[in-house]
Formats: structure tokens, sequence, C-alpha cells
């Protein structure tokens, strides 16, 4: 099969062999052959960080790979694909910077590091005339950057919506199916590996708002941090919301979003109470989804599992190729690259939106008229109420309100509630959520 001018035998570095890092190297072992049969290359993971050569990982690798030196990758002439599995923002970024200084080509699974740093590492890669390549970085196994990048390249979008985090997914759809409150499907997911032991980025929508970062780079070429992206996580997530939303005809899910309206772009991560009649409102459990509309192909969902470690291997595999295809025909590097900084549309954070808002008030006469008079001074309007019955606590008669509001910017929205909780008959906000049209 060997091509005339062509190196068909691809070495490959990898530093870390963790999860996604094992996922890659059975992916790679279970298709080497289909691979080189469809492709003509002959892909090999020559080399591979691990500082912990003795841990069990659970594959069988010969320890003759590892290296605990990661200057035994970059300074291998033979390896042409450095692939960063380690995590984090750094070492992994200037990991990353120096393989492409020793011309290299990199993939990664990092969206942290290119979320922070991507615009660093794309002018790195021009200027060294090498790739970078992500896709695994924003829904593990689905193939959305390269969709987007390929096929739908003649589109020009303007909406992104994305389920990006299997976690909050998998949290939200045990309390809507099977009514369990939010500590128990959490303890149940770090039992079953879908959470950290620490879930923290995950249940507060930073993962999310990381994906949706290099997202919005790829999609509308605007860099926004994601620090400065809108972010609200699942922790206040109560049964009465749950309740509320299945009664009403929605599902809550934690909701990526980015759109493009007369220039300018807004974004949000946020639980969003989605009509079931959405695509992305049937998505459950661990499983991710993108919905995308652009102005020639219409909407478009793409789905199925956003991690693990073969789904995410496989796209980390699927990069490599794609790097191995340009670097035989000597093509190895991009007139411009994927991740973009300069459309020059403005960024407005985001949009107005329909809310639910949630609340907990003193039973007594008039506590709906003084709360609809804030929201009427501020310019909000309201277009349902709903009273759950009255309780007793600690002696006091209690009742849950819940509005449903016509679209207003969240600020306007947060500053109206501020009023609403300096009153008297006031006990607390227990929630605001976005209500999807």
């Amino acid at each position: 099969m060997e091509s005339k001018g062509m190196n068909n035998h691809i070495k490959v570095g990898m530093l870390g062999i963790g999860n996604v890092g094992r996922g890659t190297y059975q992916a790679l072992e279970m298709n080497h052959d289909r691979i080189l049969e469809t492709t003509g290359f002959d892909i090999e993971i020559t080399r591979i960080l691990n500082r912990h050569p003795d841990k069990d990982r659970g594959i069988d690798i010969p320890k003759e790979k590892y290296t605990a030196d990661v200057n035994d990758i970059f300074n291998d002439p033979e390896i042409s694909i450095v692939v960063e599995l380690i995590g984090g923002i750094e070492p992994a970024t200037e990991y990353m910077a120096e393989a492409i200084r020793h011309g290299k080509s990199v993939v990664t699974a990092n969206k942290a590091a290119l979320a922070v740093n991507g615009k660093y590492l794309a002018e790195l890669a021009q200027e060294h005339h090498v790739l970078l390549r992500f896709e695994a970085a924003v829904a593990g196994g689905i193939p959305i950057l390269t969709s987007l990048t390929t096929a739908l390249l003649s589109n020009s979008f303007t909406d992104v919506q994305g389920i990006l985090n299997g976690t909050t997914n998998y949290i939200l759809t045990q309390m809507s199916e099977y009514g369990k409150d939010y500590a128990e499907v959490l303890k149940d997911a770090q039992a079953k590996g879908f959470a950290e032991a620490d879930p923290t980025a995950d249940v507060e929508g930073f993962d999310a708002a990381n994906k949706l970062s290099i997202l919005i780079s790829l999609v509308f070429g605007l860099g926004v941090a994601p620090d400065k992206i809108p972010t609200q996580g699942i922790t206040a997530i109560g049964s009465e919301d749950i309740a509320y939303a299945k009664e009403s005809g929605y599902n809550i899910k934690l909701i990526a979003s980015a759109r493009e309206r007369n220039g300018k772009m807004n974004c949000s991560v946020s639980p969003v109470m989605m009509p079931l009649s959405h695509p992305l409102a049937s998505v459950s459990n661990e499983f991710n989804a993108v919905f995308v509309t652009g102005n020639a192909v219409d909407s478009l969902m793409f789905y199925g599992r956003g991690a693990g470690p073969l789904p995410t291997g496989s796209a980390v595999l699927g990069d490599i190729i794609g790097i191995a295809r340009k670097q035989g025909k000597d093509s190895a590097y991009d007139l411009v690259p994927q991740l973009r900084y300069d459309s020059g549309l403005e960024y407005s954070e985001e949009s107005t939106s329909k809310f639910y808002v949630r609340m907990t008030v003193t039973e007594k006469p008039g506590v709906l008229g003084k709360i609809t008079t804030i929201f009427g001074n501020a310019g909000i309007s309201v277009e349902a109420i709903q009273q759950k019955p009255p309780y007793d606590k600690n002696g006091e008669r209690l009742a849950t309100l819940i509005f449903i509001l016509f679209e207003v910017e969240r600020m306007q929205l947060m500053n109206a509630l501020d009023e609403v909780l300096k009153l008297d008959v006031t006990k607390s906000i227990d929630n605001v959520i976005k209500v999807e049209e």
C-alpha cells in the first residue's frame, strides 16, 4: 500500500495514560488493521509520558514505550504527532507549545487549556506550519467540530445549543424520571463514574463553559473566555422545579448556548426549561448533544456519548488520522486556523429570555400585589403565577410562589429580585431558570 513520496508509518507520542489515553490506545489496537486498509497509514503510538509506569492501567502496553521525561517525545525526530491527554491548563499548555516548536502537530482533548490558551496555541501552530486538532475537547465521541469545519463550512451559523456535560444531564434525567433528589443522584453518579469526587466543574457549569468557549471561537470567530460567559449550575434545582417543568411540558437541561443576531453574539450556560418538542429535551442520562442552525442547512442535531475512554479515544484517533492525511499530502498546516478570534462580532453576553422564578414568602394578603408591583416598576411583565398550598414552618405560615415572566434581560430581572428580597414578606428566592420558547 506504499504511496510514492508518502511516509506511511506515522509515529505518535502521547502525553498521559489516564482514561482518555487508555481509550485512545485501545481504539488504535482494536482498529489498527482497518485504519491501515482504509487510509494506507500505519499509525503507531511509540512513546507515552507516564511517570508512574508500575501503576495498573488496565491495559497491556509494552513498558519500553513509557518514558518519564517529556523531552524524549519532543526530541524524537520520528514522532510527527503529539497527543496531549494530561488535562488541566498547565503544564499541558506549555507541553503543547513545546511540541509545536519542535515541528510536531498536536491533538488534544483538553477543553480547559484550549478555552484559556487556544488563541496562543493556534497562532503558534500557524507560525510553525503544523496542525492543532481538538475534536475530543467538546463532546467526546460526537464529531461536531469536524462536521462544522468540513461538511458544514459553507454555512453561516446563527445558533448553537448543546448539552455538553454528561454528569449534569445524568443527574437531571434521574431527578426528572425517577423523582430522586439532587444529593442522592450525585452520589449515584459518582459511584458509577459519571461524576468526579469533586464535581464542582461539572455541576456549577464550568466544564460546559470551557466547551462553549471553544465552540464560539470555531463557529462565530470570536474569543470569549470561559469566565466571561454567564454561567449558572444545577445545584439549586429542586423537586418543585422538576415537578413544574413536567406539569407544563418541559424538561430541565443544562444548556450551553450561543446566538448571533444583527452583528451581536450572546451566550450563556444555565439550566433551561426546554419544551418537550425540542430535540434537546429528550437527550437522557450521560449522553451529549449539539443543536446547530445554519443559513443553508437549517437545523441539525449531533447526538452521542460525550465522554468515556473509547468514545473520546475514537475522536482523538480521528484527529490523528486527519493529520496523517494532510502530512501525506505535504499540506500539514491550516491557511486559516480552525480557532478564530477575528470576526468582529460584538459580544453582548446574554440576550432576553422568558424566566421561571420560584420564591418562598409569608402567606398573607397583599403579598402578590407587592411583588407584581416591583416587577411592573422594573418593566417586567408576568405571564403566569402559581401558588402552592401554604404550609407551616418554625411557627410561620409560608407559601411557594412560581412566576413565569415574559422576555426580559437577566440583569434587569436580578435587580428586580433584589428589591423583592427586601420585602419583609419574602423569605428566599429559591431558583431562577430560563424558559425556552
